[in-house]
């Protein structure tokens, strides 16, 4: 089992909860380093935040479902509105669990992702969830961006420069300049400090 949650008392509340049911792998601090860590740990469970620097667990969960198709994803989050079930579900997640549930809830939720089936935790209901999946509009970031722009609005959001993301992109400073400009365009925005506030609204980033 390998936990994200960039909340160091978090990470090891969890870690000391887990240790004696299950053999945990690694922690990780911000979404990057998860895909990392999950790359190379090969875990059969990961329990991830939405809300991470670097790379926010959709992002991080997209990329997670490619690289480690066997593992099973299970959000712990204080997201429980439907923009984010809707995307956890999408990106692969199985378990959606609030970090306001008791801890056996999560063991219960951990239980059911093992043996193949979804957990949604009793504050998300089945009709609410319904409602979300079907839905073919979203309202947040994730269903108008592309995975390209929301990296760039996230690392925006956390104050980077043009030259700073660039180089955590592996791209030039002008293509993030286009990525910014494309953002402003399809969000309706005028400028940077727009973004960073759409995006700390959108639960990208902690405000």
């Amino acid at each position: 089992m390998l936990l994200a949650d960039d909340h160091s008392l978090v990470a090891a509340g969890l870690r000391s909860m887990l240790e004696s049911a299950y053999e945990v792998v690694g922690t990780a601090d911000n979404g990057r380093a998860l895909v990392e860590a999950a790359g190379r740990l090969r875990p059969e469970v990961i329990l991830l935040d939405i809300s991470m620097p670097a790379l926010n667990g959709i992002e991080a969960a997209r990329q997670l479902r490619k690289l480690v198709p066997q593992a099973k994803l299970i959000f712990v989050t204080m997201h429980t509105d439907a923009t984010f079930v809707r995307e956890a579900l999408r990106a692969g997640g199985s378990g959606y669990v609030s970090k306001q549930s008791a801890p056996k809830e999560l063991v219960t939720a951990i239980e059911e992702v093992l043996h193949g089936r979804v957990y949604l935790t009793p504050l998300v209901t089945k009709d609410f969830v319904d409602h979300a999946m079907s839905s073919q509009t979203s309202s947040g970031p994730f269903g108008r961006l592309t995975a390209r722009q929301r990296e760039v609005l996230q690392l925006v959001a956390e104050g980077l420069c043009n030259k700073e993301i660039a180089a955590r992109l592996d791209v030039s400073p002008k293509t993030v300049e286009f990525h910014k400009s494309k953002l402003v365009q399809a969000l309706g925005l005028s400028t940077t400090a727009d973004l960073v506030k759409y995006a700390i609204r959108h639960g990208l980033v902690a405000g």
